[in-house]
């Protein structure tokens, strides 16, 4: 096997493995978060190297600010979504029976 194709395998591996780790974070938010907070600690402790430690603080999993404007809707005082049909303006469709 020559050096370039073991180059193109390496960057294929690469974004194989950047496209799973995406997928897996938007369908199992809470598990990821567990696993950044857990690197984030291990990462983070005193005695390790300062780009160590700078990496930990990179990998802790962002928490919601309590304010509205986040998305986080675990409070739900943020009050349901209108419906779709009253943000654009357009009124749903009424079914009459013939007479």
């Amino acid at each position: 096997m020559s050096a370039g194709m073991l180059a193109q395998y390496m960057v294929i591996g690469l974004i194989v493995l950047a496209s799973a780790l995406l997928v897996f974070r938007k369908l199992a938010p809470k598990l990821t978060n567990r696993w950044l907070a857990a690197a984030s600690i291990h990462f983070s402790r005193s005695g390790r190297a300062a780009w160590l430690r700078a990496l930990g603080q990179r990998l802790q999993p962002k928490q919601a600010t309590g304010n509205c404007s986040d998305g986080c809707s675990t409070c739900g005082a943020c009050g349901a979504k209108p419906p779709a049909a009253a943000r654009t303006g357009s009124a749903p469709l009424e079914f009459r029976t013939r007479q």
